[in-house]
């Protein structure tokens, strides 16, 4: 081997050999155990960031590690190719979306390859390519004819000025992003899949998810949020009309005193047709996008409809308010306000004068409403037959009321609504859908598919291609003309199954292959971003069991085991510019000056400006500190920038980017070349004759074995990747200290780099393939087996007490490790120095911890 470490030398030539061999072509294997690891895939943005790298290191790294368990293990990848930033990107270069993605596709393809990543490219995707997307469409009618899809008219981001929808992300401060002109909300038809129909199931299913992070599930649960109430009818007074409300707080019935409803609801449109001021109101409502996060501090306000609703339990009638914090998407569109037990309704109350009567009281201490409501839950009054109830009870009685009454029935309800797939944006699948010239809407049938989107297009940054195209959208269904839908699939459609479609590449004609999927599935290892946890990972979780239900897999959950990897940070540096605003300099453009603890104490860009160091923060664009990739891997190759991925921190924290962390990583690698090189330099090693190890080389092969335990162990069941590597190096350090005179030295230095290298082998794939045969092993490290841990080299022989006179250290004593209580007692009392600090004294106690520590207390 050379004898210097040359990363730019060795990493090629070992991804050359992985490509030319095939190394990580997976193929269906009987009867061994099969290992499906998966990172999320990227969008084609045109560069990897440190995030990417970040997930996609930790997807390699567990997965080569299973190889190292003698799994068949599959790590595909693919692209989640459609999506606005390529339409947005296609208008800023005056070019389309397509040549733009692919570009990116290959480009991107080429960074992952450098890292090393073991992927098996035969499996690659793209969602944007028409065999994909074609079983996408055909499932979305199988799922149309069996009822789990419907079009409803809903709200919809609009610009008058560009006459087009706009995504939420392409409304900056309530205004359009190109033109800004005021958004306004808009009714629109659009696609819907029924994932309520499937809300138990999510809930109840979470059960199987043993291997989630806790987090993930509680924001899921609070996400489908579950819960138990009662539906009742209020009629409008004076009218046929009646209004429905759901309440999980029936026990606060009898203190209504108005009714709320949304801007949206038909009572609140019924009372604007004669009412000017009113309709204004619900027009700035309307137009007022407020996510359900904002409701509780936003401003409440609302205006009278001049109806009543009637009491469904005491016959009185109370107002019907239109306010602006009651959302037409989240339940009835209407609530029964009751402000002296919920905090909104007061505020409400407390602003328009509306009474407040209070009917819950609490089981202790007095009842004060006199600055805000009280939202416990207590003991009725004022509440006529049900009072000195308590919640329960309440519950129960006041549902059997309404039922007598013909009112109201227990009920569940969800926080969840169904899934609204459409997208006006062109740059997506087109939704399999057609209207016929009777009006009637029909899905495509299965030989029409794929509808394919043109991909030569021009983009004037307003209206979608296929909108325009009139003739595009001409076609026949069974004969007759009909006109296909020009909506295309919201993006989290092709997100939610591609895992599947990997088992199953190259079957063309079905969506996936039951046999091949059914080997593969569900997904034993997936890494993604917690901030998927309400929208991507709910909705794989849903396709999945829609994909059981349809006889495809046999599973009813995608994934087994689920990381969330935290993010990357850097140090952010600015100065301000002429103009007042902020001007970001990137980290490697910046001098340092760093105190004794390595604090930064000051910041100087190259044309020596001091700046203002923001901290560490998420590496984005905005802040211009991030860090290239393909940078950093050209400096210090590929094996580094994954090793101190794996070691600034644990994978579910943020890493904190520092160049000094890299360089010591990359320190480290030469080390390890340098011992390895060394010891090769001078030979085959002997055999190693374990019975006439001697005491010192004993205990070095002690620490060899419990390394390789405990890694494994952290590689596998505790996934702290950052603590196996610790391991290493402390080992490591051993190694080097270690002497090389005999032959058991020489032999013993041989075990313990061959097990180093496979263990490191996960985490630095190119040294270690290289190391690996350098070191005299036949065949590749890519199919060695991880090395197994000597349980009889792991014995201790000897134990270190430690020996402590009233709390304080006064002597270490070494005794075998099988030493009784009584020995270590007396050989501690023996000890000379503990003598010095006992003697003339009594002892009062002597505690002993077996193989840790004897504290004697002594006056």
């Amino acid at each position: 081997m050379q004898e210097q470490y040359n990363p730019a030398q060795i990493e090629p030539q070992v991804q050359k050999h992985w490509a030319e061999n095939e190394t990580f072509i997976a193929k269906e294997e009987e009867g061994k155990e099969k290992f499906y690891c998966l990172s999320m895939f990227p969008y084609p943005s045109g560069r990897l960031h440190m995030g990417h790298v970040r997930n996609y290191t930790i997807g390699d790294v567990i997965s080569r590690f299973q190889r190292l368990q003698g799994k068949n293990v599959m790590q595909p990848i693919g692209w989640d190719a459609f999506g606005l930033p390529a339409e947005n990107a296609a208008i800023n270069n005056k070019t389309a979306p397509a040549p733009w993605t692919y570009d990116n596709i290959e480009y991107m393809k080429g960074q992952l390859a450098m890292l090393g990543f073991g992927y098996d490219w035969s499996r690659e995707l793209a969602t944007c390519k028409p065999d994909y997307y074609r079983w996408e469409q055909w499932f979305f009618t199988e799922l149309y004819n069996k009822g789990l899809i419907y079009k409803k008219t809903s709200s919809v981001n609009w610009c008058e000025n560009d006459q087009t929808v706009l995504a939420n992300e392409q409304v900056t401060d309530g205004c359009c992003w190109r033109c800004d002109t005021p958004v306004v909300q808009k009714e629109i038809p659009q696609w819907f899949v029924k994932i309520t129909e499937y809300a138990d199931q999510l809930l109840g299913d979470m059960d199987q998810l043993e291997g989630w992070p806790e987090m993930v599930k509680t924001m899921q649960r609070n996400w489908i949020g579950r819960s138990e109430g009662i539906e009742m009818i209020f009629d409008v007074d004076g009218s046929d009309e009646s209004v429905a409300i759901y309440t999980t707080r029936p026990d606060t019935v009898m203190g209504v005193t108005y009714v709320a409803v949304a801007a949206g609801h038909p009572l609140a449109e019924q009372a604007a047709a004669n009412n000017a001021e009113l309709a204004e109101f619900i027009n700035e409502c309307k137009n007022t996008k407020v996510a359900e996060a904002e409701l509780a501090t936003m401003e409440k306000k609302g205006m009278a409809t001049g109806l009543f609703a009637v009491h469904p339990l005491t016959g009185k009638n109370v107002p019907i308010y239109v306010a602006n914090f009651v959302l037409m998407g989240f339940g009835t569109g209407a609530v029964m306000a009751v402000p002296a037990h919920d905090q909104r309704d007061y505020e409400f109350a407390t602003k328009y004068g509306i009474a407040i009567e209070p009917v819950i009281k609490p089981l202790e201490g007095e009842l004060d409403i006199s600055e805000q409501a009280y939202t416990d839950k207590g003991t009725l009054f004022n509440s006529g037959e049900f009072d000195g109830l308590d919640f329960d009870g309440a519950l129960n009685a006041i549902a059997d009321k309404l039922g007598e009454l013909g009112k109201g029935h227990k009920t569940t309800n969800f926080r969840l609504r169904d899934w609204g797939v459409s997208r006006q944006r062109y740059w997506g699948a087109p939704i399999p859908m057609a209207t016929l010239e009777n009006g009637d809407t029909v899905a495509i049938p299965a030989e029409d598919l794929p509808v394919i989107l043109p991909e030569d297009v021009v983009m004037d940054g307003v209206t979608s291609p296929i909108k325009a195209d009139k003739a595009w959208a001409e076609t026949t269904v069974n004969g007759q003309k009909a006109t296909r839908e020009t909506d295309t699939f919201d993006t989290f459609m092709e997100s939610s199954w591609y895992y599947a479609r990997y088992t199953s590449v190259g079957t063309d004609d079905q969506m996936l292959d039951p046999a091949k999927a059914n080997y593969w599935l569900p997904v034993d290892q997936y890494i993604g971003g917690i901030e998927h946890a309400n929208m991507h990972l709910l909705y794989f979780r849903f396709f999945h069991k829609l994909l059981r239900d349809a006889g495809l897999v046999n599973s009813d959950e995608p994934a087994k085991r689920l990381l969330c990897q935290g993010m990357v940070l850097c140090d952010a540096f600015y100065y301000v510019g002429d103009n007042g605003q902020r001007v970001w300099v990137a980290p490697n453009e910046v001098t340092l000056e760093r105190d004794g603890k390595g604090a930064i104490t000051k910041a100087t860009d190259k044309d020596g400006r001091e700046l203002v160091h923001t901290g560490m923060t998420k590496m984005s664009k905005s802040k211009n500190n991030g860090i290239d990739p393909q940078e950093m891997t050209e400096k210090y190759g590929a094996d580094t920038v994954r090793l101190f991925m794996m070691f600034a921190a644990p994978p579910e924290l943020t890493l904190e980017w520092q160049e000094s962390g890299v360089e010591g990583a990359h320190r480290f690698l030469k080390r390890l070349w340098k011992l390895a090189f060394e010891h090769t330099s001078k030979g085959a090693a002997p055999a190693l004759d374990v019975a006439s190890l001697d005491k010192d080389q004993k205990a070095l092969r002690r620490s060899l074995h419990q390394t390789m335990a405990k890694v494994r162990d952290d590689f596998d069941r505790r996934q702290t990747f950052n603590t196996a590597v610790a391991a290493v190096m402390e080992l490591m350090n051993k190694l080097i200290k270690a002497p090389q005179q005999s032959d058991n030295d020489r032999a013993l230095m041989q075990e313990a780099l061959d097990a180093v290298v496979l263990m490191l082998y996960p985490i630095i794939p190119h040294t270690s393939y290289t190391l690996y045969n350098a070191l005299g092993n036949e065949g590749d490290v890519d199919q060695a087996l991880w090395p197994v841990a000597d349980e009889a080299a792991m014995v201790e022989e000897e134990k270190l007490i430690i020996v402590q006179v009233n709390g304080k250290l006064r002597a270490r004593l070494t005794v075998a490790a099988d030493a009784s209580k009584e020995e270590v007692e007396a050989l501690g009392l023996a000890d000379a120095n503990v003598v010095n600090f006992t003697e003339g004294k009594t002892l009062r106690k002597v505690i002993y911890v077996p193989g840790k520590l004897l504290n004697i207390v002594a006056n």
